[in-house]
């Protein structure tokens, strides 16, 4: 009888062992699982951003009335002789 208790005992740690220890271990995957969902959408939305970059490089290479409408807009820039009119912002536009 002796035995058998003893067998039962240390069945019975490493049952609390293995729930303890393996339990830490399933939250750990789980949060890790949860860590690569979020890494693997990031990683879609990064390449779609750099799709739409390399597209706009590949313009700027090769389309000059894209480059023009690029310094115009995002730059500022104009034309010598050309008058730029800067005029107020209307009613409806005002707080953007």
């Amino acid at each position: 009888m002796k035995g058998r208790a003893l067998i039962t005992t240390a069945l019975g740690a490493a049952t609390v062992l293995t729930l303890t220890y393996g339990g830490q271990s399933l939250a750990r995957v789980w949060q890790m699982k949860h860590e690569v969902e979020s890494l693997e959408r990031e990683i879609v939305t990064l390449r779609a951003e750099t799709g739409r970059l390399t597209a706009t490089v590949n313009r700027l290479r090769t389309d000059p009335d894209f480059i023009e409408q690029v310094a115009r807009e995002d730059l500022g820039l104009v034309k010598p002789g050309e008058r730029v009119l800067k005029l107020p912002p209307s009613p409806g536009q005002r707080g953007r």
